[in-house]
């Protein structure tokens, strides 16, 4: 079976020709549909860039990247733009809710890039926001809700295309102890129902409810066979 997740010698710089500053180092990490794994390092280890390769917003220099089969070293902007709307979910930690829209609108927005017509967009948008515990609070706006009901609105918004991957980048790093542990709740629970979830954190506590961690130091990815045992 191949990996939903294949990369291999992947080298990131940044500045000019000249005076390149490397950020990843041959990364090489494959990732199986069904796991549920967090890449963990500290800040300025490179973990950012490598979530941003990963996700489809991000060039490498160096090496390959098949996503669910695809080459995406061989795809333009627009491909790689379709590649993200159907592919990949995306959590991240500032929530990037629109504040003019309710829970509701938000959740839906990804349909409208896809085409879909209002009315199964908002049964869609309605089933996801029932699913995440917000079902009374879909005409609600960002202003009007929780930090940890806010990331339940994004997490139900990254699921509506039924990606084949969820990408969460530090998804509990704006949220207090408690609504942090509703949300790596509710990540378990979608993680048992066959999801793909991809975390990228710098905390030991949020990667230890991931099945397997991968710690990234210095742009080079270490201990890639732990795994967590909870």
């Amino acid at each position: 079976m191949s990996a939903l997740i294949e990369l291999s010698g992947i080298f990131k710089s940044y500045g000019t020709k000249e005076n390149p500053v490397p950020v990843l180092k041959d990364i090489s990490f494959t990732m199986q549909e069904g796991e549920y794994i967090a890449i963990m390092g500290p800040s300025g280890s490179g973990k950012s860039t490598l979530m941003n390769i990963i996700g489809c917003l991000d060039h490498f220099d160096e090496g390959s990247y098949h996503l669910d089969g695809q080459d995406i070293s061989s795809m333009n902007n627009k491909q790689l733009a379709d590649v993200r709307l159907h592919k990949i979910g995306f959590v991240f930690q500032n929530f990037q809710l629109l504040a003019e829209e309710t829970a509701l609108g938000n959740t839906a927005l990804p349909l409208v890039y896809a085409g879909v017509n209002k009315k199964e967009r908002e049964e869609r948008a309605k089933q996801l926001l029932e699913e995440v515990g917000l079902g009374d609070r879909m005409n609600f706006y960002p202003s009007q809700l929780s930090g940890g009901q806010k990331q339940r609105v994004a997490i139900a918004r990254a699921l509506i295309n039924h990606p084949r991957i969820l990408l969460a980048d530090e998804p509990t790093g704006a949220l207090d102890q408690t609504s942090g542990q509703q949300i790596m709740d509710l990540f378990q629970r979608l993680h048992e129902r066959g999801d793909t979830v991809l975390m990228i954190t710098h905390d030991a506590d949020v990667a230890s409810h991931a099945q397997r961690t991968v710690h990234i130091i210095d742009g080079r990815l270490t201990d890639g066979g732990k795994e967590n045992h909870g």
